[in-house]
């Protein structure tokens, strides 16, 4: 394979970092990119917050569930899915827009997340390691304030940056599931109790069983407070979004 799919196969999250700095030349480099990724009708409907203040990355460490790593990143981007920038140029034309609804939210929130994409890809080709913190969507009201977010503005994903360390680079990448669970020929496939255990069992540690495992996964991730703090967070922020 080339080395852009290598990449690709290789990349996994850090969040244990050097006390190497980002070069402003590769910081750019890194903008750049995310600034490339491709975009609904060449709108680029996100706003990217690069954060320098150290007392903000403090901050974000207590706001995004306690991740102390935060902190010691070499660089911090926060990828806001922003529908308000297009509706403020069309009303600043005399254009009479609608409100933004869900519908602009949803395709910002893509166009988002694949500027965060591109970033982290441009960050690996480099040697600099990243991690996803989809934390951010928690703690609605706090988040808000700290990062001065405007109505119809969502904070969809925020990537630290950082040059790993070498456990970090020897820590294997987890297994992701086989293809033919993940790819569905040419509509959706339920799959039924037994596959999906077929699916998941990779996740399981020697000595585990599959139903402790996944009992104890439900309860960690899925039913936890922060995981209904997101949901809940995220229902408050679709408050901008709804029909007025």
């Amino acid at each position: 394979m080339n080395q852009t799919i290598q990449g690709l196969f290789d990349r996994k999250s850090v969040r244990v970092f050097t006390d190497r700095e980002i070069s402003p030349e590769d910081k750019a480099l890194i903008l750049q990119a995310a600034c490339q990724a491709p975009t609904a009708g060449n709108q680029q409907l996100y706003t990217i917050i690069d954060v320098t203040d150290q007392a903000i990355k403090d901050a974000l460490v207590k706001t995004c569930d306690n991740q102390p790593f935060i902190a010691t990143a070499k660089m911090v981007l926060i990828f806001c899915a922003d529908c308000k920038k297009w509706y403020d140029a069309f009303r600043c034309a005399g254009c009479e827009p609608r409100m933004p609804g869900v519908g602009d939210l949803a395709l910002a929130i893509s166009d988002t997340n694949i500027a965060a994409q591109n970033a982290v890809t441009a960050a690996e080709s480099l040697g600099i390691g990243s991690c996803y913190i989809g934390d951010i969507m928690e703690n609605c009201q706090q988040q808000r304030a700290l990062l001065h977010l405007p109505q119809y503005v969502f904070p969809a994903c925020m990537l630290v940056f950082g040059y790993p360390t070498e456990q970090q680079m020897a820590r294997p990448k987890p297994v992701r599931a086989a293809m033919a669970h993940i790819v569905h020929e040419n509509g959706y496939r339920e799959m039924d109790g037994a596959e999906l255990e077929a699916m998941l069992t990779k996740n399981v540690a020697p000595g585990n069983t599959y139903e402790n495992w996944i009992t104890a996964f439900c309860k960690r991730k899925y039913n936890s407070e922060f995981s209904r703090e997101m949901t809940r967070s995220v229902a408050e922020y679709l408050k901008d979004f709804q029909e007025k």
